[in-house]
């Protein structure tokens, strides 16, 4: 058992406080915006310059001028501003960013975290990564903790060029939460059915419970 990429949304967002700015970056976290927030007053933010989006449209709904920084079209909630791309950047610049929630090929247990190159490929996509990255107040991280060929994603050091050093706040993935603590991750939470010794098995650096 483990969670479903929904489910592991769905754990993030209880982290989540009222009142927060929360940029959603490119893939797994677009997924965030459907969750309910109950009576939290939670804003979305893209890079591209929407803020206030909601979940994504429902097929037939969609107003093709209205997407998330993924591309998909959304839906804007009362109150939702639309503003030019450089001043969505002057606000993640200027700290404004509660959280943000990126993707991430790995992840190191010393908070740092690579998302913009894979080992061998020529060039990269940086994106608004490294802004957010470096000024957010908080930066969450969602993905699968194997590689497709079973190697951890949550290492003693990333292998590839990093997005951004010591900055990653909290990382969920299929089999849990955890937290960078310098020489491991700290568990937060285990997925249902997913057992510790399961996740020290699957990881590459120390798993402190």
């Amino acid at each position: 058992m483990s969670w479903t990429r929904m489910q592991m949304a769905e754990r993030l967002v209880r982290e989540f406080q009222d009142g927060w700015v929360v940029n959603l970056g490119v893939g797994m976290p677009t997924m965030i915006a459907d969750v309910p927030m109950g009576d939290r007053d939670i804003i979305f933010h893209a890079e591209n310059g929407v803020i206030g989006y909601g979940a994504v449209c429902a097929p037939g709904t969609e107003d093709l001028n209205l997407v998330n920084a993924g591309g998909q079209n959304v839906v804007l909630n009362p109150g939702a501003s639309i503003v030019h791309h450089a001043d969505s950047f002057a606000l993640i610049r200027g700290g404004r960013m509660d959280v943000t929630v990126m993707g991430a090929y790995e992840v190191a247990a010393n908070g740092d975290f690579a998302n913009w190159k894979l080992k061998g490929a020529k060039g990269g996509g940086i994106g608004g990564a490294m802004d957010l990255a470096a000024s957010a107040q908080r930066v969450f991280i969602m993905l699968e903790h194997r590689t497709r060929d079973g190697a951890s994603r949550l290492l003693p050091r990333c292998s590839l060029p990093i997005t951004a050093a010591g900055v990653v706040t909290l990382v969920v993935t299929d089999l849990g939460l955890f937290a960078p603590s310098g020489e491991g991750f700290a568990l937060r939470d285990l997925a249902p059915g997913v057992t510790l010794e399961e996740v020290r098995a699957a990881t590459a650096c120390p798993i402190i419970a």
